[in-house]
């Protein structure tokens, strides 16, 4: 009798567990055609890595316009500086420079202090800070493999230390990190980057895990994870796509893809490729055969030549 008891309940669990995935496949697919709720982002307070230059500078650009209080992050000051001067020239509104190395830990918790001390608490944090080398695996030098990991990955594990904490005491904010879409597969000649990128993605997903299990799904905290497509930004010096496909391929814009992450930010989207149907397209080959997904990545021949 007892054994019986927990087959049925254990099969009632399971039914519900069923309707529980098929409402959301429909809450999905009905997200998809219909499209999410756009939040505002009046107020808050936005930190941007990387603010002076390509995604970063649009980022900034983009999220003033919307009437958010910008505060830009580079370690050059002056690209940093000019971009603050051009929002202000476009749009009268608030935004902050700061220089920071964001690889460097006690550098990144003394602009936090400040950056509390001066404007209040962050409550959009966007890790767009990165570096992309490439060359073959056995060109690198250890320093610039160093580098990549301290800008790629640890940087934004020293950004989330610093500024988390003030959303979850007051479980208000946002974290979005910019991985690519070599953080969905692997590139040739992109080895450590692409390798920063995948960690990129597991730590966005298991610190998501972890604040929704610690918090019993209470947290309101919400995580945003972009792999774009190669974009004009320069750090794709040497870009290699299939001429037969080159016109449907473009590398994205800046603006495009800050564009693109904002709209994802403002839906609470999880995970956004940029353009949007690489998602499904990398979901459908993983399905494949190992041979066959090399077929297919012979067929795109998309990546990035090494440099000399």
């Amino acid at each position: 009798m007892i054994i019986l008891h927990k087959i049925i309940y254990i099969l009632a669990n399971i039914s519900r567990l069923s309707l529980q995935i098929l409402y959301y496949i429909c809450e999905s697919i009905y997200y998809k055609i219909f499209g999410l709720q756009k939040k505002s982002v009046a107020g808050e307070i936005v930190l941007i890595t990387g603010a002076g230059h390509g995604i970063g500078k649009e980022l900034a650009i983009q999220y003033a316009l919307l009437g958010a209080i910008v505060v830009c992050i580079d370690v050059n000051q002056q690209s940093n500086e000019k971009v603050a001067n051009e929002i202000k020239e476009i749009k009268k509104t608030s935004v902050y420079t700061y220089q920071c190395d964001v690889s460097n830990r006690k550098q990144v918790f003394e602009v936090a202090k400040k950056i509390k001390q001066e404007i209040g608490d962050v409550t959009v944090l966007i890790n767009n800070a990165g570096i992309m080398p490439c060359h073959k695996f056995l060109d690198y030098i250890s320093d610039q493999i160093t580098r990549v990991f301290d800008i790629n990955v640890l940087a934004h594990i020293w950004m989330l230390e610093a500024f988390l904490p003030s959303m979850i005491e007051k479980n208000h904010g946002h974290i979005v990190a910019l991985s690519s879409l070599a953080g969905l597969a692997g590139v040739p000649y992109l080895v450590p980057y692409s390798a920063t990128k995948f960690a990129v993605k597991g730590l966005m997903e298991t610190l998501e895990q972890e604040l929704r299990t610690s918090s019993q799904g209470k947290s309101l905290i919400k995580f945003s994870t972009i792999y774009p497509y190669m974009s004009d930004t320069g750090l794709c010096k040497k870009p290699k796509v299939n001429k037969m496909l080159s016109s449907f391929m473009p590398l994205n814009t800046s603006q495009y893809v800050a564009a693109e992450i904002i709209n994802a930010q403002r839906q609470n989207v999880c995970n956004l490729t940029v353009p949007s149907f690489w998602l499904l397209c990398f979901s459908l080959i993983r399905f494949l055969p190992e041979k066959a997904q090399n077929k297919v990545r012979d067929f795109l021949d998309a990546y990035v030549e090494p440099e000399n």
